[in-house]
């Protein structure tokens, strides 16, 4: 669309269905992979992407022809296809409903990228859902726990 910039980045986050530990270190560079040309197909740019085996962050420069809620819906749909096409969960692999989108300016792009390869870090001193409730709250975002991300099972 002629005359119209943007500068967009936004970081989302979402959970295996039930926050089952299913993505397996063995597999998950090529789920990354695969998530990455999905988005690369919408015509989005990856800035970073990393996974703990019950969670997923994913950090983008999104163009505005496109809304986040049907994004990470083809996102999630796609990728669990995949998963079940390659065999690389012995368990029904799903995505939890619902997800996290936070923006983010310029300035602060390094400091998220850095923030996201650093997970299994993050996770070390932090729980998910810790983590989750940190964003939400910094975000000023109001939530209803009863619909939060749910413990592990």
């Amino acid at each position: 669309m002629a005359n119209s910039y943007t500068q967009i980045h936004i970081q989302f986050v979402f959970a295996v269905k039930y926050r089952a530990a299913l993505i397996e270190s063995e597999w998950k560079e090529r789920l990354h992979q695969y998530i990455t040309g999905i988005f690369q197909e919408n015509k989005h740019k990856m800035l970073q992407i990393n996974s703990m085996p019950d969670h997923i962050h994913i950090f983008i420069g999104m163009r505005p022809h496109q809304s986040i809620s049907s994004l990470i819906q083809n996102v999630k749909t796609e990728s669990s296809k995949w998963i079940k096409a390659q065999s690389l969960s012995s368990i029904p692999f799903a995505w939890q409903e619902g997800y996290g989108a936070f923006s983010y300016a310029k300035s602060q792009v390094p400091n998220v990228i850095r923030y996201i390869k650093n997970q299994e870090e993050q996770h070390s001193k932090q729980t998910f859902l810790d983590e989750y409730r940190k964003f939400l709250i910094a975000f000023e975002i109001e939530w209803n726990e009863d619909y939060i991300f749910k413990e592990l099972e």
